[in-house]
């Protein structure tokens, strides 16, 4: 009974050095697909199709908060829009060891108008790729957001 109580006491320590090693590599991968969210959405990546193109992966949709479908190629052949978008309340959701759920609030100062958006990413040849994106406006406001997560 001691020798069992004592083996489970270890593999707990065991388990919560491995859980604290996971939350880490959790929050490495969260600061950089944050910075990747925050990038995509800067006027100099949306301006550029070679940026874009290294962003979206291959097989790359959307359902725009207007409802229409877009796939990569639209996105190179016909740009994105160039709206000045802020963005608050980032989090992340692992799917699986290489794929990650974001979300987001974005504040469209251009158009005037709020959105909630989500992407999920797929981590594609040694990088993070844009699989899914959709963006669905809403009433809520930054303000009812407390940080800019």
């Amino acid at each position: 009974m001691l020798k069992t109580l004592k083996y489970n006491s270890e593999m707990q320590k065991e388990h919560k050095k491995r859980d604290l090693g996971a939350r880490a590599m959790d929050n490495q991968i969260r600061d950089l697909l944050k910075t990747l969210e925050q990038s995509h959405l800067s006027l100099e990546i949306r301006k550029s199709p070679e940026a874009l193109d290294n962003i979206l992966a291959d097989d790359f949709f959307e359902i725009g908060s207007s409802g229409a479908m877009f796939y990569k190629q639209d996105c190179l052949e016909n740009g994105v829009a160039l709206d000045d978008l802020k963005l608050y309340n980032f989090d992340m959701h692992v799917l699986a060891p290489d794929v990650v759920l974001t979300t987001y609030f974005i504040n469209n100062k251009t158009r005037n108008r709020n959105t909630l958006r989500s992407s999920i990413w797929k981590f594609i040849d040694g990088r993070w790729q844009l699989l899914f994106h959709q963006g669905t406006v809403t009433k809520l406001h930054s303000s009812d957001f407390n940080t800019t997560g």
